[in-house]
C-alpha cells in the first residue's frame, strides 16, 4: 500500500523555516520540498505553500503576512462581482505574481529528484472564482444569478489552460484542486447546474494539454457529488475524511479503474498519538478492501506535524504489508 502524505506548508517545517518565508523565495520553497520528498519520498509532490492562493494572487488577490507559523492567507478579494470575472484577460504565466517563481522551484525540485513525481497545483475555476469575490459575494450571485456565475466559471478555464500550458511546456506536471465547490460550500444541485460544466471542460482541455487525465482533488464532503465528479473522466479521485467515507468507498467499487486515495485523518500524527495513528490506518485499510488501485493519504499536513511521527505513520502503512 503506497502512503502519501499532503506536503505544502509542511515543507516549511521539514527545513525549519516558517510558512510565509518559504511561500515567497524560489530557494527554500524549492529546498524544502527536496528535503521533504528525501524523508517521505512520497507522490506526488505539490510545490506550494498556500496552494488555492497562487492564481488569485496573479489576478490581483493581496496575500497577507500572517503570525507565526500560520498559513498566509488572502486579505483582499480584488473583485466583487462574476461580471467584473467575466471581463478578465488570463495572467501571464510567465510573469504574473508568485507563478513564476513556484514554476521555477518546481523545476530545481524535480532536478534535484529525478524520481519525484513533481506537479503545481492548478486551482480549479470555483475555488478560483471563490478567492477572487470571496464566497460571500459569489454565494449571493448563485441565488440571485447563477448563469452568470456559471458563464464566469466557464470563463476562467482559459487562463487555466494556458498556465497549464506554461508547466508542461517547463516539462512538469498539475495537480488539480477543486475543494471549494465542495458540500457544504455548494449544494449539489448547485454543483451541478453552476459548477460541473466548467469542471468538466477544465478536466478535458488540462488532460489533453499534459497527455493524461488529470487527477480530480476535493476535500470536504463530496460523496453526495461523487458521480459528477467521475463524470469528468478523471481516473484518481480523493476520498476525504470529512465525507461518508465508507459510502464513498461503496459507490467506487463500479469504478475499479479509478486510483483512490483515501485520505486519513492527520490529527493523530500532530498530536503525536501513535496508538490513535495505528488505528487510523487500520480503519482506512480496512476502507481499502483490497483494491487494486488505492492509496493511503494524510489530507494537507499540518505545519506542526513531528516528521519523525509521519515517518512512523509511513512505516506502520509498509508493515502491513498489503498489495
Amino acid at each position: 500500500m503506497e502512503f502519501s502524505p499532503s506536503v505544502y506548508e509542511h515543507a516549511a517545517r521539514v527545513i525549519g523555516a516558517g510558512p510565509w518565508e518559504v511561500s515567497r523565495d524560489v530557494e527554500l520553497l524549492a529546498e524544502g520540498h527536496i528535503e521533504a520528498f528525501r524523508l517521505y519520498e512520497h507522490r506526488p509532490v505539490v510545490v506550494g505553500i498556500d496552494i488555492y492562493n497562487l492564481e488569485a494572487e496573479a489576478y490581483g488577490a493581496e496575500v497577507s503576512r500572517p503570525s507565526g507559523n500560520g498559513i498566509p492567507a488572502i486579505s483582499r478579494h480584488p473583485y466583487s462581482t462574476t461580471e467584473e470575472l467575466i471581463a478578465l484577460e488570463p495572467f501571464d504565466p510567465k510573469s504574473a505574481g508568485r507563478v513564476p517563481m513556484v514554476i521555477e522551484a518546481a523545476r530545481r525540485v524535480a532536478e534535484e529528484c529525478p524520481l519525484a513525481d513533481v506537479r503545481i497545483p492548478l486551482s480549479g475555476p470555483f475555488s478560483l472564482a471563490t478567492n477572487l469575490m470571496g464566497f460571500e459575494n459569489l454565494l449571493c450571485e448563485i441565488q440571485t444569478g447563477p448563469d452568470s456565475v456559471a458563464e464566469a466559471l466557464k470563463h476562467l478555464v482559459a487562463g487555466q489552460v494556458e498556465f497549464c500550458k506554461e508547466i508542461v511546456r517547463r516539462g512538469l506536471d498539475i495537480a488539480f484542486f477543486e475543494s471549494a465547490a465542495a458540500p457544504p460550500l455548494l449544494s449539489p444541485d448547485s454543483f451541478r447546474d453552476i459548477e460541473l460544466g466548467a469542471l468538466r471542460e477544465i478536466m478535458e482541455k488540462t488532460s489533453a494539454v499534459v497527455g493524461h487525465p488529470v487527477p480530480c482533488i476535493m476535500g470536504g464532503d463530496t460523496l453526495p457529488i461523487l458521480d459528477y465528479i467521475l463524470w469528468t473522466g478523471t481516473g484518481y479521485v480523493c476520498c476525504p475524511a470529512a465525507t461518508d467515507q465508507q459510502g464513498f468507498m461503496q459507490r467506487m467499487k463500479t469504478h475499479p479503474d479509478v486510483t483512490v486515495r483515501i485520505n486519513m485523518d492527520p490529527g493523530p500524527m500532530t498530536a503525536k498519538n501513535f496508538e490513535a495513528v495505528k488505528k487510523e490506518v487500520d480503519r482506512v485499510l480496512s476502507l481499502a478492501e483490497n483494491r487494486a488501485k488505492v492509496c493511503i493519504g494524510t489530507g494537507c499536513l499540518p505545519f506542526e506535524t513531528d516528521p519523525q511521527m509521519v515517518l512512523k505513520t509511513k512505516e506502520y502503512v509498509l508493515s502491513k504489508d498489503v498489495p
